[in-house]
């Protein structure tokens, strides 16, 4: 589904959770309200380290293109840190609202990993009154995951490049280095398991062991 399928889907999120007549209190907390019903849902397919790499990929994707997002976080519960600030100072529901940029990147990152008819049922699970895009999916999750796993890890290798450069904050490179490879690790595991008609046989699991020890 094209982004703009996802901004419309976020919108109407933020909508149904705030509801008609809302206050604006109510309207303040929406994002964090949806992102915390998504996170239990999400969770569950991926785990809390899955859903931590996937919502951090998505949190970087939406402050490029929504600065003031910068000084929000995901733990790593996959909780949301310093969202609320920035709630008090424009409405999330409005269309071009940080809300709206953060829960349509995060839709569309998990929807790279399940795909649009999983997505849609696991998001009205919790969502059942919202009319969900129902385009055909043609995506192809595993080759887009691959593509991130490449990418994290050109940036690990980036990263422990300066370090070397940089004596005086080497060991703080070097660490977010390593967790970054870890999630890079964490997601690739992740494709060659669900990729797998049958499963991991014992001899690939010992081939993808050896791989990350080398």
């Amino acid at each position: 589904m094209p982004q703009r399928m996802m901004r419309k889907w976020a919108l109407d999120l933020l909508t149904l959770e705030t509801g008609a007549g809302a206050t604006s209190l109510q309207t303040e907390h929406a994002t964090l309200l949806v992102y915390e019903k998504l996170r239990r849902q999400l969770c569950a397919p991926v785990g809390v380290d899955g859903f931590y790499a996937v919502a951090s990929r998505a949190l970087a994707q939406a402050k490029s293109e929504a600065p003031r997002l910068s000084p929000v976080e995901v733990t790593t519960e996959g909780c949301l840190r310093g969202l609320d600030e920035l709630e008090t100072k424009a409405d999330p529901a409005q269309d071009d609202g940080v809300g709206v940029v953060l829960i349509a990147h995060l839709l569309g990152v998990f929807l790279t990993f399940l795909g649009a008819a999983t997505m849609r049922r696991l998001v009205q699970d919790v969502f059942p009154l919202l009319d969900a895009p129902t385009e055909p999916d043609t995506t192809t999750p595993f080759a887009f995951i691959s593509k991130e796993v490449r990418e994290l890890r050109n940036v690990s290798d980036r990263l422990e490049g300066l370090a070397s450069k940089h004596p005086a904050v080497e060991d703080g490179l070097v660490s977010v280095a390593g967790n970054i490879r870890d999630i890079a690790t964490i997601l690739d595991v992740f494709v060659v398991v669900k990729s797998s008609p049958d499963g991991l046989r014992e001899g690939d699991i010992h081939q993808q062991t050896m791989r990350y020890l080398m």
